[in-house]
C-alpha cells in the first residue's frame, strides 16, 4: 500500500481460504484506487476467447495473425462487456489511465484497432470485465485477510505464464502460498 493509502500499482493475491469464486486463486492489479472506491484487473484467468475472436466481433478484419492468437482474460465479475487493455507505456491513446510508470490501462477502442494491425503496445493484456470496489470495501476486505498485497510488476503482468502468476506474486513475499492455512486470524 502507497503512503497515502492507495492500493493503485499493488496486486491483489487471493489467500487460499477466499470463498468467492469469482477471486479464488486470482492475482487482481489494482489499477485505480480512490475515496470513490477502487478498480482492478484479474490477471491470470484466461478464457477459451482468443484476441482474433473478439476482433471479429468488433469488425476488426485483418487482424495480425500474432496478435490475434493471444488469450483474452476474465478481468472480473463487473462489466463482462467492456474491454480493457492494461500495456506497456510509448503508445498514445485516447482513453489511457496510467497504472504505474511502466503499467498502463486503455479503456478506449483505439487500441485494440491498433493491437489488430499489429501497431498497438509491445506488451499487452486484454480483459473483459472487472473487479470493483466500493469506498472502504477494499480496505476491509484488506483487514480481513482476504488478500495479500505486493508492488505490481511488469514481468509479473505481462510476462510470467498465467497459471504461475498467483504462485509468483505470493513469492515476491517470500511466501510459497500453496502451505499456507486456510484459516486466517489476528494476533
Amino acid at each position: 500500500m502507497a503512503l497515502d493509502g492507495s492500493f493503485t500499482n499493488q496486486l491483489l493475491i487471493a489467500m487460499p481460504g477466499m470463498e468467492d469464486p469469482n477471486f479464488s486463486t486470482t492475482v487482481t492489479l489494482i489499477c485505480e484506487h480512490n475515496e470513490d472506491g477502487a478498480l482492478g484487473i484479474v490477471i491470470n484467468r484466461p478464457l477459451t476467447l482468443k484476441l482474433g475472436g473478439l476482433f471479429e466481433q468488433l469488425d476488426l478484419d485483418e487482424a495480425d495473425q500474432g496478435v490475434a492468437d493471444s488469450p483474452v482474460l476474465l478481468g472480473g465479475p463487473v462489466g463482462p462487456e467492456r474491454g480493457f487493455v492494461l500495456h506497456d507505456p510509448g503508445r498514445t491513446f485516447e482513453n489511457t489511465i496510467a497504472v504505474s510508470s511502466d503499467i498502463q490501462l486503455t479503456l478506449s477502442r483505439d487500441v485494440l484497432d491498433a493491437m489488430a494491425r499489429g501497431t498497438g503496445p509491445d506488451k499487452s493484456l486484454v480483459a473483459l470485465g472487472y473487479a470493483g470496489w466500493e469506498p472502504g470495501q477494499l480496505e476491509n476486505e484488506m483487514l480481513s485477510n482476504s488478500w495479500l498485497s505486493v508492488p505490481a510488476t511488469a514481468a509479473i503482468v505481462f510476462d510470467t505464464p498465467f497459471n504461475e502468476r498467483w504462485y509468483k506474486a505470493a513469492q515476491t513475499l517470500g511466501i510459497d502460498i500453496s502451505r499456507m492455512s486456510t484459516d486466517a486470524g489476528h494476533a
